[in-house]
């Protein structure tokens, strides 16, 4: 352990400098996590500027919810039922959960994630790296109190970090 006083080197788990005698106790401690206030990771989401939400009703029919997703170019849906956010559903759900079974009767709420991990508009982009991160996620929808305003992408992230390293 070094001696932050005079650069030492104790022995680990020493309570005082050998050296110099100044207090080693607490420099072994864990410090508390900095907060995220760099130019990059610090940023609002608000400044991604992530596109408004696509929506879907929960009782929409998965089939034609597909062809409206590949119709459009859509590869993420908020999925709401009566004006809240219920669930999101995602060409990977498609992939994963209906496997090229297209059968009628259907619908998003039977393969759409549910309770969607979400993000406040406030939030910074550490956050929305660390939640996509440690779920999994590519897509994560933006919340201003009750309503999605947006929902930023694994690709809007990469983006801003890589023009923010030029």
């Amino acid at each position: 352990m070094i001696c932050p006083v005079c650069q030492f080197e104790n022995f680990v788990g020493e309570d005082v400098c050998a050296n110099c005698g100044a207090d080693l106790w607490s420099v072994d401690t864990p410090a508390g996590a900095q907060s995220f206030q760099g130019r990059l990771l610090g940023m609002p989401l608000d400044e991604l500027r992530a596109p408004a939400p696509q929506l879907v009703e929960a009782d929409a029919s998965a089939r034609e919810t597909l062809r409206r997703m590949r119709h459009e170019s859509i590869d993420c849906l908020l999925v709401m039922d009566h004006g809240d956010l219920v669930g999101i559903f995602t060409d990977r759900d498609a992939i994963l959960k209906l496997d090229g079974d297209l059968a009628d009767g259907r619908t998003v709420r039977d393969v759409m994630t549910h309770d969607p991990v979400v993000l406040r508009r406030g939030d910074p982009v550490a956050v929305a790296i660390n939640k996509m991160a440690v779920g999994g996620f590519r897509h994560v929808p933006i919340m201003d109190g009750p309503r999605p305003i947006g929902v930023v992408s694994a690709r809007d992230v990469f983006r801003h970090l890589a023009a923010g390293l030029r």
